[in-house]
């Protein structure tokens, strides 16, 4: 169990990023006293303030997937709506860090919820496809709605990782077959995401910005490459790469509207 591995996931969450996802990655420590339960419920929070209703996709990879599996049990006291919970290798044999029980211990037919895709790699020889197949097995049985695709991949790669032996911890990918596999698993997951797309609101309040800080341009209506001052000169972008970068780095997920499919 690795303690603060979002570095780990950062290329599968620049692929959905690539999609058109707006993506929260937190860090948590699974070996903590309360084995990662502040850490992941801190994360939760955050992200539902900041959804404002928007519909919500979990993602949780190793124990982190029987981590958002239990979430998703429990969606209901946390007060959160999810959309859809994909889990990656997920870690079904082990205590959740949400209820400290396996997950498979609390299914109940009387209480049925998101729907599930769990994505587990053949060549996993950290948790065996097995776990996955089993977890499916159990939510199939009681008529929770699941989705079970076995992947040509590892445990690291299925989440855009490497396994460092020397540093004993996952790395990000940086090319090759776990890169390639990332890709395909963010198209995956993607795919459960039918649009997503700035609220009217939001453009309006970005409009209103741009306008705000460019007050000699000339607005026209069209696309342009150029913004034209008054005097007829080329105006530079009011914001600065960096300044953009970060818009970038922390979007607002209430200033997007996303459907599943």
């Amino acid at each position: 169990m690795q303690t603060d591995a979002r570095a780990a996931v950062r290329p599968l969450a620049g692929l959905l990023a690539g999609h058109g996802a707006a993506v929260v990655v937190p860090d948590w420590n699974s070996h903590a006293d309360d084995g990662g339960r502040a850490d992941l419920l801190g994360s939760l929070e955050y992200t539902r303030q900041r959804a404002d209703g928007a519909d919500i996709v979990l993602v949780g990879w190793s124990l982190g997937g029987a981590a958002a599996a239990a979430l998703t049990l429990d969606a209901a006291h946390f007060n959160v709506v999810l959309a859809h919970t994909v889990c990656l290798a997920g870690a079904f044999t082990a205590p959740d860090p949400i209820s400290g029980r396996l997950v498979t211990d609390r299914l109940s037919a009387d209480h049925i919820g998101t729907p599930f895709t769990l994505l587990h790699g053949l060549a996993d020889d950290v948790v065996p496809v097995r776990v996955s197949r089993d977890f499916a097995a159990s939510l199939e049985r009681i008529g929770w709605p699941v989705e079970l695709v076995e992947l040509a991949a590892d445990h690291g790669s299925i989440a855009g990782a490497v396994y460092d032996p020397v540093a004993d911890r996952y790395e990000p990918a940086t090319g090759g077959a776990p890169l390639s596999v990332a890709t395909e698993v963010a198209a995956r997951v993607a795919s459960i995401i039918s649009a997503a797309a700035p609220t009217e609101a939001a453009t309006k309040h970005y409009n209103e910005d741009m306008k705000a800080a460019m007050p000699q341009t000339v607005w026209v209506t069209g696309c342009s490459s150029w913004y034209l001052g008054k005097d007829g000169l080329p105006e530079l972008f009011p914001w600065t790469p960096q300044t953009h970068r970060e818009l970038l780095r922390q979007p607002r997920l209430a200033d997007f509207d996303v459907r599943t499919a």
